[in-house]
C-alpha cells in the first residue's frame, strides 16, 4: 500500500504529518530509474520537460509519497520504494529517503533522479542541508536544462548559484562518446553569470588528450563572458602564415573590449584593440591597431590606424556626434586591411558634428577634413561649417523656408589656401497634395559672397565675390490606377506620370573656387533635383524640362511586384546644355546633353528579384551607365545573385565588370560560399572566393580561399601592371567553448573588393 507524508516546516521544534492511504493493486508496476542520460537530439538540449513545481505548494512545504514510511520518532521520518520529493525548488525520485528534521537534513539513495530549473541529474546518492538550500550528489550524470551541456562528476554540488563539480567532465556534444570534451578537477558552472570555470583541464578531442590547461573559463549560454575568441589560420602570398587570435573582455554590462594580436610571418606581429561603450546618453567605438616594424616595407618605421566614432542624444532637441579614422601612411588599408574603412576608399573622413532639432529651426555645427590618400587632388577642410533651416507655414499650402549657412575652408596645398563663405537661400513654396495629383510651385534666391586667400595673381579667381541667382521651380506629378492582371492576377496597376520645369539663369562662377561642390548623380531620380551640383560653388544654368514616368504592379496584398521609370531632360536653348557651360572642365567631368535615365525592379516570385538601371546619351548614342542585378533568395540561407556594371568612364577608364555570388547549403551541416567578379574590359578576373564550411553541434570547421588585386596608393599601376593576392584561411571552433558560426556564413560574402549587397524593397 502506497503512503503520502507530508512534512510543512514550521521551526527546528515542531513537525505536522499525516498519512493516507491509497488503494493500489498487487501487481501494479513502477517506471524504473535508469543510470544514463536520455538520448539527445543533434543540436537540441534534452528531451525532459521544464520542470516546474507541484502547483499549490507552499514555499517552505516538503511533498513526500513513498511506497512506505516509517516515522522516526516526531524530528525524522524513513521513506522506501518510488519515493518522490517535491519542494518549491526540486523534485527528487529516489529509491530510498531519510529526512531529519531536527538538523534539516535529506539523505537518498538510488539510482536517483534530480530535477531543477538548471539541471537534471541521475545520480547514485544525494545528500542535502534543506536549511541551507544545499545539495550533493554522488556519482551524477547532470545535464543543463534547455542547454546542451552536459557530463559527469564524481560529486555534484549544488547552490542557488550553480554548480560545483568535482573530478568531471563537460561537453555540449550528444552521445556517449562525445567529439569534445574537457575533463578537469573541478568544474564551476554559475547559471546566474552564465559562464563555466575549470581547474586543472584537460581537454579531448575524440577521446584523445589534446591540451592541458591550468585554469579556463567558458561560456554556458549567450552572455557575453571575457575569454578567447575562436582563432583563425590563414596562409597567403600577400601575409605569408596570418595568425589571428582575438581576446574579449568583457569590463561591465555597458563596456567591453576586444584585443587582438595578429602575427604575420611576411610582416611582423599586429595588435588590433577595440574599445566599445554604451550610457544613457551616448555610444561608441574607439580602434587602435599598431605594426611596429613592417617586414615587407622598408622605407616604412611604424605603422597604425586610430579609429573613434561616438553619437549622442544630449537632450530630446541637441544631437552630437564623431567619426574620426587616422593612418600612419595611404597605403595602410590596401596593405594591412581593417575592418574601420575599406580597402577601396581615397580619403577618410574627420567629422565632429552639433546638431539642434527644434519645432521650426534646424541647426547644425560640423568641422569636417579629410585626409586624401593617393595621388589625389588635396580636398579642403571645414572649420567650421554652421549651416541652419527654418520652415514657416504661412498659410494652407503656402510655406516659407530660410536656409543658409556660414563656412570657413582651408587647405595649405592649394592656390587658395582658405575662403569663408556665406549663403542665404530664401525661398517661397505653394504645395498641393492629393490622392490623384501633386502640384509644387517654388521660386528662391541664392545669394552666396565669398572671400578667398591665396597667391591669386595671373589666376582667374578674385578675392571678394558677390553673386546672386534667383531660381523658379514648377513640379506635378498625376497618379493614374487601374485594375490588372499584369504580373499577378487580380492586380493594381499604377502610372505616375511626372513633369518639371526649373529656370536659373546664367552667372559667371569662374571666379569662385571649388570647395565642396561635385556633380550629382545622373540616375532617374536624379532628374528630377532642383540642382546639377552638391553644394553651392557651382550653381548650373538651367531652361529645361524633365518629363518622365512610373508605372508599378502591386498585388492583392499590396506588394510592389514591378516598376519601371523613366525619365529624360529637354533644354530649351543650345546654351544650357551640360557640355556648354564653362565650368565643365574644372570639374574634369564628362557631361552629356541628352541623358534618358530609366530604373526597373521585378519581384514576380517571392524567390526571385530583378533590379536594373541604365543612363543613354540620346545625342552621343551611347550607354554612359547601367548595372543589373539578379537575385534567388532560397530557404536555409540559399543565395545566388548574377549582377553586371557598366561605367563608360572613369578616370579615363571603361568598367565592364560581371559577378556572381552564391551560398548554398549542401546538407544541414556543410555549406558553400562563393563569388567570383571578372572585368570584360580587360579580360581578366578581379577577385574569385571560395568558402566550405561544416558545422555539426559539437564543432565547425571554415575553409577559405581568396584571390584579388591588388592596389597600391604609393604607385601609380596601369590596368595591365595589375598585381594579385592569394590567400587561404582557415578557422575552427569547438560548439560550446566558442561563439556560434552560422552567421559567419553570409560575412564571409561581405568582405573583400565587392560586398554582396541584399535586394531592397519595401515590401520585403
Amino acid at each position: 500500500m502506497q503512503k503520502v507524508w507530508s512534512m510543512l516546516i514550521l521551526s527546528s521544534a515542531s513537525i505536522v504529518a499525516s498519512t493516507t492511504a491509497y488503494a493500489q493493486t498487487q501487481n501494479q508496476t513502477t517506471t524504473p530509474i535508469t543510470s544514463s542520460l536520455p538520448a539527445i537530439k543533434l543540436c537540441q538540449a534534452a528531451t525532459h520537460s521544464v520542470w516546474q513545481p507541484l502547483p499549490n505548494l507552499l514555499p517552505n512545504a516538503i511533498d513526500i509519497q513513498a511506497d512506505d514510511v516509517e516515522l522516526q520518532g516526531t524530528q525524522s521520518a524513513e521513506f522506501n520504494g518510488n519515493v518522490d520529493i517535491n519542494t518549491s525548488k526540486m523534485t527528487l525520485q529516489a529509491y530510498s529517503a531519510l529526512i531529519d528534521k531536527q538538523q534539516g537534513l535529506l539523505h537518498a539513495s538510488g539510482p536517483l533522479e534530480y530535477q531543477d530549473k538548471f539541471t537534471q541529474v541521475y545520480s547514485a546518492g544525494l545528500f542535502a542541508n534543506l536549511n541551507e538550500n544545499a545539495i550533493q550528489l554522488l556519482g551524477a550524470d547532470y545535464q543543463l536544462s534547455n542547454q546542451m551541456g552536459h557530463g559527469g562528476a564524481e560529486k555534484l554540488s549544488i547552490n542557488e548559484n550553480g554548480l560545483s563539480l568535482e573530478n568531471s567532465t563537460f561537453t555540449t556534444c550528444p552521445g556517449e562518446t562525445p567529439f569534445w570534451q574537457i575533463e578537469a578537477d573541478s568544474i564551476e558552472l554559475s547559471a546566474d553569470n552564465g559562464w563555466g570555470e575549470t581547474k586543472n583541464t584537460v581537454l579531448k578531442i575524440m577521446d584523445v588528450p589534446v591540451v592541458y590547461i591550468p585554469y579556463f573559463t567558458f561560456p554556458i549560454d549567450d552572455r557575453r563572458k571575457s575569454g578567447l575568441l575562436p582563432p583563425t589560420i590563414s596562409p597567403s602570398s600577400k601575409y605569408g602564415l596570418e595568425l589571428v587570435a582575438p581576446f574579449y573582455w568583457n569590463i561591465a554590462p555597458n563596456y567591453d573590449a576586444t584585443i587582438t594580436p595578429r602575427y604575420m610571418s611576411n610582416k611582423g606581429l599586429q595588435l588590433i584593440s577595440e574599445f566599445r561603450y554604451l550610457t544613457e546618453q551616448h555610444q561608441g567605438l574607439l580602434a587602435f591597431e599598431y605594426l611596429g616594424n613592417d617586414k615587407s616595407e622598408d622605407n616604412l618605421d611604424e605603422r597604425y590606424l586610430v579609429h573613434f566614432r561616438q553619437s549622442s542624444d544630449l537632450d530630446p532637441k541637441w544631437r552630437a556626434s564623431f567619426d574620426m579614422t587616422n593612418i600612419s601612411d595611404d597605403n595602410y588599408l590596401t596593405d594591412l586591411e581593417s575592418n574601420y574603412a575599406n580597402t577601396t576608399d581615397t580619403q577618410l573622413q574627420r567629422t565632429a558634428l552639433l546638431s539642434y532639432l527644434g519645432d521650426d529651426w534646424r541647426v547644425n555645427l560640423k568641422l569636417q577634413n579629410f585626409e586624401v590618400l593617393g595621388d589625389h587632388k588635396e580636398a579642403y577642410a571645414a572649420i567650421p561649417q554652421l549651416s541652419f533651416t527654418r520652415k514657416v507655414n504661412v498659410a494652407q499650402g503656402l510655406q516659407w523656408d530660410l536656409s543658409g549657412e556660414f563656412a570657413h575652408f582651408q587647405n595649405d596645398t592649394l592656390v587658395i589656401d582658405s575662403a569663408s563663405r556665406v549663403h542665404l537661400e530664401p525661398k517661397l513654396a505653394y504645395r498641393i497634395d492629393d490622392y490623384a495629383w501633386t502640384f509644387l510651385a517654388e521660386t528662391s534666391l541664392l545669394h552666396t559672397y565669398y572671400e578667398q586667400n591665396g597667391d591669386l595673381t595671373g589666376t582667374q579667381f578674385e578675392e571678394e565675390v558677390t553673386r546672386t541667382v534667383p531660381k523658379v521651380r514648377l513640379y506635378s506629378k498625376l497618379n493614374f490606377e487601374r485594375d490588372t492582371n499584369l504580373f499577378v492576377e487580380n492586380g493594381t496597376q499604377t502610372l505616375e506620370p511626372q513633369l518639371q520645369y526649373l529656370y536659373t539663369p546664367k552667372r559667371d562662377q569662374s571666379n569662385i573656387g571649388l570647395y565642396d561642390t561635385t556633380r550629382l548623380q545622373d540616375d532617374f531620380f536624379g532628374l528630377f533635383r532642383d540642382k546639377r551640383f552638391s553644394s553651392v560653388d557651382r550653381i548650373a544654368e538651367a531652361n529645361q524640362f524633365t518629363l518622365g514616368a512610373t508605372t508599378r504592379v502591386f498585388n492583392t496584398k499590396n506588394d510592389e511586384v514591378f516598376n519601371f521609370s523613366f525619365g529624360q531632360i529637354f533644354y530649351l536653348n543650345e546654351s544650357v546644355k551640360p557640355s556648354q557651360l564653362s565650368y565643365s572642365d574644372t570639374l574634369d567631368e564628362t557631361n552629356y546633353n541628352a541623358l534618358l535615365a530609366a530604373e526597373t525592379m521585378w519581384h514576380w516570385h517571392r524567390r526571385w528579384y530583378l533590379g536594373a538601371g541604365v543612363q543613354y546619351d540620346t545625342d552621343g548614342q551611347s550607354v554612359v551607365q547601367s548595372h543589373v542585378t539578379l537575385d534567388y533568395k532560397g530557404d536555409s540561407n540559399q543565395l545566388v545573385q548574377l549582377n553586371h556594371r557598366y561605367v563608360n568612364d572613369v578616370s579615363g577608364y571603361t568598367i565592364d565588370q560581371v559577378g556572381v555570388f552564391a551560398s548554398m547549403p549542401i546538407s544541414d551541416s556543410w555549406q558553400v560560399v562563393a563569388s567570383y567578379h571578372r572585368d570584360l574590359e580587360a579580360r581578366r578576373s578581379i577577385e574569385s572566393f571560395f568558402g566550405l564550411q561544416y558545422e555539426s553541434c559539437c564543432f565547425a570547421i571554415q575553409i577559405t580561399g581568396r584571390r584579388q588585386i591588388e592596389t597600391d596608393l604609393n604607385s601609380s599601376i596601369g590596368q595591365e601592371d595589375a598585381i594579385f593576392n592569394s590567400s587561404i584561411g582557415f578557422n575552427f571552433v569547438l560548439k560550446g567553448l566558442g561563439s556560434n558560426t552560422r552567421s559567419d556564413v553570409q560575412n564571409l560574402l561581405k568582405r573583400g573588393i565587392f560586398a554582396y549587397r541584399r535586394p531592397y524593397f519595401l515590401n520585403n
